[in-house]
């Protein structure tokens, strides 16, 4: 491939030439299980082109093809550029490297808008530019370079999507020729430009989602993004007006409409609401929801599937109990009524990896079903490795489980048999571009980060979900000011006591909100002002410990300063 760094990318675009047209079948990516379309290969001669895009061209259907991704366009002068920033890859960043099916000189992001209609040749083909390209994982591992895709969105050289207006049939040297702009301020760089790095510019949200040729995938994202900028509209409005009733947390009535026995120790519940929200929307990966029970606890659990309007629960049998799971296993029964709180998470699928590993025991299986199961429908490679108790007993919700073994390895340690999970082996044997997901007893969990930290992987390469936490320690003393009541009072933290308990009792829920209350979301953050804590809990970056801590779990050294 010739250098192309005298091409100008702004000049506008009316012609240009087809100087390669590729396709490809599915294949297996090299060091992976999943398979990919992205390796397309050059054809010659007449190649056929139908609605949903080039001859003998395969794709993995949950991103890629269908009408508004029938053809992806690149332009191959950015390989120049490419190879200038990224040297320790230069020899990956060739035509085709994108998976690209037409490679042009000058056509690119800069010159080419959404809903250009483009004629191809001399055999009627008319196409419509539809999308701009959203990058994924597998531009990293096809280059070899970590957490590279976002790199070309940033740039702006993606490439872009065509819809089929005219069948027919296409050849290498066609020219392309722009037949109609009906959007000439909307380039695709112009477009990126607030898809990805300006996202809160609501005039401009609302315009992008208004443009009717823009394919659903980009303009949905815009039409979600206006309602969600509206609603948070609505909130400021609401608390400049004293009214805050749109910030606290709502309590929604929930009844157990199914009680199942799951192993020995483990149950499952299914709740649902007694008045469905029709606006609830979908449930995060990775939620947990806050619970009120009819005994006045309040206890954090996982949601293993469902919705915010219907969910599951897995809840084990803790020994000794605290009162939540006790109550779920000796008295609750189906028809009984509970309050159900916040649904919130904390995990942000790591779309950059390559590989995703899961080191999981008992009970912990739950916080992570519902995203195995999404990984699984999306092909994104997972491997589980899941220890229990016992095999043919201890493996609650059993179908899902074993239904996972269809796309997902799952390597099962049977404690009944001596088996135990090498966590030390399983880190050394990552590969390559791996994100890692522990969630499991706390001897589990205490080697996991002694392994992570051993091998200086960082908070972007692990993610950890405690279902238990140590919250007990020394007293400490507390100025707690609340920037609501403008007032300020110091209180005592004892030993068995959390920072959120004594917050709560005197402040109320509102002042200190929390959802998991394991040191896992976030949510209970308040802010530090001096003193020195005992960080606990996986819900702060390293750099925010210098400003707050998680109240349901971190402790006080002698005496702190924070604000609510």
């Amino acid at each position: 491939m010739s250098p192309a760094s005298n091409i100008d990318l702004f000049a506008p675009f009316e012609r240009d030439i087809i100087l390669e047209i590729r396709t490809s079948k599915m294949k297996t990516m090299p060091g992976l299980k999943i398979e990919t379309g992205i390796d397309k290969r050059v054809r010659s001669g007449r190649i056929p082109v139908s609605f949903v895009g080039l001859d003998a061209d395969e794709h993995d259907l949950v991103f890629h093809g269908g009408p508004d991704k029938a053809i992806h366009g690149y332009c191959c002068s950015h390989y120049y550029a490419w190879q200038k920033e990224f040297p320790e890859a230069a020899t990956r960043f060739e035509r085709g490297g994108f998976g690209e099916n037409f490679v042009t000189e000058r056509m690119n992001e800069r010159n080419v808008c959404i809903g250009d209609i483009v004629s191809i040749g001399d055999d009627g083909v008319l196409l419509q530019v539809s999308l701009p390209r959203q990058p994924c994982f597998k531009l990293n591992h096809r280059f070899q370079l970590r957490n590279f895709a976002p790199n070309t969105y940033k740039t702006s050289r993606t490439g872009w999507y065509y819809r089929v207006l005219h069948e027919g049939t296409v050849q290498a040297g066609d020219e392309i020729r722009l037949v109609e702009r009906r959007w000439p301020k909307w380039t695709i760089e112009r477009v990126q430009e607030y898809l990805h790095r300006t996202q809160d510019d609501a005039a401009m949200n609302e315009e992008l989602a208004a443009i009717a040729d823009m394919g659903d995938e980009s303009r949905k994202a815009f039409e979600r993004r206006v309602e969600k900028l509206n609603a948070k509209k609505k909130r400021a409005a609401a608390a400049l007006n004293g009214d805050g009733e749109e910030d606290k947390e709502q309590w929604r009535d929930f009844k157990i409409v199914e009680k199942k026995a799951q192993t020995p120790r483990i149950a499952s519940f299914i709740l649902e609401a007694v008045k469905q929200d029709p606006e609830a929307g979908e449930k995060p990966l990775g939620a947990h929801t806050r619970l009120r029970l009819p005994n006045g606890l309040l206890r954090s659990y996982s949601i293993v599937s469902g919705t915010p309007n219907r969910f599951e629960l897995g809840i084990a049998l803790e020994s000794p109990s605290r009162g939540g799971s006790a109550y779920f296993h000796n008295t609750a029964k189906e028809g009984d009524i509970l309050q159900v709180g916040r649904i919130t998470t904390d995990v942000k699928p790591a779309g950059a990896a390559s590989s995703h590993v899961f080191i999981v025991g008992g009970i912990g299986i739950t916080a992570f079903l519902g995203m195995l199961d999404v990984y699984r429908k999306i092909h994104w490679e997972s491997t589980v490795h899941y220890g229990v108790r016992d095999a043919a007993s201890d493996v609650p919700f059993r179908k899902r489980v074993d239904a996972l073994r269809d796309c997902v390895v799952v390597k099962l340690y049977d404690g009944s048999k001596g088996e135990r999970m090498d966590i030390a082996a399983i880190f050394k044997d990552l590969p390559w571009n791996s994100h890692v997901y522990v969630c499991g007893p706390a001897r589990m969990m205490d080697e996991a980060v002694r392994e992570v930290r051993a091998r200086g992987l960082g908070e972007a390469d692990v993610h950890f979900e405690a279902f238990a936490a140590d919250t007990t320690g020394d007293p400490f003393e507390v100025e707690v000011r609340s920037a609501r009541e403008k007032k300020s009072m110091t209180l005592q933290v004892g030993a068995e006591e959390t920072l959120l308990e004594v917050l709560r009792k005197n402040f109320g829920d509102e002042d200190v909100p929390s959802s998991c209350e394991v040191g896992n979301c976030g949510t209970c953050k308040v802010v530090l002002r001096s003193g020195r804590v005992d960080h606990r809990g996986t819900g702060l970056l390293e750099d925010e410990k210098r400003e707050a801590l998680l109240s349901c779990v971190s402790r006080g050294i002698g005496k702190i300063a924070i604000e609510i």
